[in-house]
């Protein structure tokens, strides 16, 4: 199942977004996140990020997708492991929502309207963004991002805001 979902663009303009949830395996079987589909967006991938040798942070694609543990809940969360929407197909307008679907190695497909909040903050809701604080994204590498979506305030417009 999935709980907790949401998503983020820092502007109305945006041509990039990320989402966010709680993954709940609940088999007694490893499963795998192996790709994540919508019409808000021309591609969608999963990323993390990862540290380079200059310290600098950097948003990269998972190819194999993401190992959810049996029994185990995996989050998707600001700074951390996150669904990235490219080429919005419209604005994430706050209040609103758009259809997107999870797609396993073994569980069915999952598919859900995940709720557009411009407005939460890392430490909101029970399940996300718990004990982590925003990155600092002036020292972010986004590979093969468009830079110019890049806000001076230390958000992201294409949405990772994490």
């Amino acid at each position: 199942t999935i709980e907790d979902a949401y998503a983020r663009a820092s502007s109305p303009i945006a041509q990039t977004g990320a989402a966010f949830a709680a993954i709940i395996n609940h088999s007694d079987v490893d499963d795998r996140l192996i790709s994540v589909t919508s019409t808000a967006a021309q591609r969608v991938e999963i990323h993390t990020h990862v540290e380079t040798d200059a310290g600098v942070m950097q948003m990269i694609k998972l190819e194999d997708g993401l190992v959810i543990s049996a029994g185990e809940t995996y989050v998707l969360m600001r700074g951390a492991d996150h669904v990235m929407l490219l080429g919005l197909t419209g604005p994430l307008l706050h209040g609103e929502g758009f259809e997107a679907t999870f797609a396993f190695e073994h569980a069915d497909p999952v598919t859900l309207i995940i709720p557009v909040d411009l407005e939460r903050q890392p430490g909101d809701g029970a399940l996300l963004d718990t004990g982590h604080q925003d990155m600092d994204h002036q020292d972010m590498d986004h590979q093969d991002m468009d830079h110019q979506d890049m806000d001076h305030d230390g958000s992201m417009t294409h949405g990772t805001d994490g």
